[in-house]
């Protein structure tokens, strides 16, 4: 199978990469351009770790060709952080929201994505906006406490 490029924003910036037709947006991002705030976790879509935005959308990018992506903007939790740390960023810091951290990369992405279209979530909205994330250490209430009180 022939490799393209693929033309799409990243993080703000316009970006090419080569890339096959089934090269997924998760092995471009961590392999080709090296952000491994990303994760590889599952690589079946079953626990959230690899959620990226889409034109402000989450999605999992171990699901997604990343020739699906051209003319998008794509960003990652390096793009969200890239002014410094959020206030979200820090209060799960603070709180201790997590505990591993391997869940908090797309945790944060889609808690970011929530906020962004729900500044005041409810709990069962939050809960509901991180179904497809899987946090194995710490549960999900000191996470949902961590948002609403970045929403508050």
């Amino acid at each position: 199978m022939a490799s393209t490029i693929v033309e799409f924003e990243l993080n703000g910036r316009v970006t090419e990469v080569m890339a096959g037709p089934i090269t997924t947006l998760n092995h471009v991002l961590r392999e080709q351009l090296e952000l491994r705030a990303v994760k590889a976790g599952c690589r079946q879509g079953g626990c959230g770790s690899c959620t990226v935005l889409l034109d402000g959308e989450p999605v999992l990018s171990c699901l997604l060709p990343v020739a699906n992506v051209a003319g998008q903007a794509v960003t990652t939790l390096e793009g969200i952080g890239a002014g410094g740390t959020t206030d979200l960023q820090r209060i799960f810091h603070e709180r201790f929201a997590v505990q591993c951290g391997f869940c908090a990369p797309g945790i944060l992405t889609a808690a970011t994505a929530l906020l962004e279209h729900n500044p005041s979530p409810t709990r069962d909205e939050v809960a509901a906006a991180l179904t497809g994330n899987v946090c194995r250490c710490t549960g999900y209430e000191s996470i949902i406490d961590a948002i609403v009180e970045a929403a508050a």
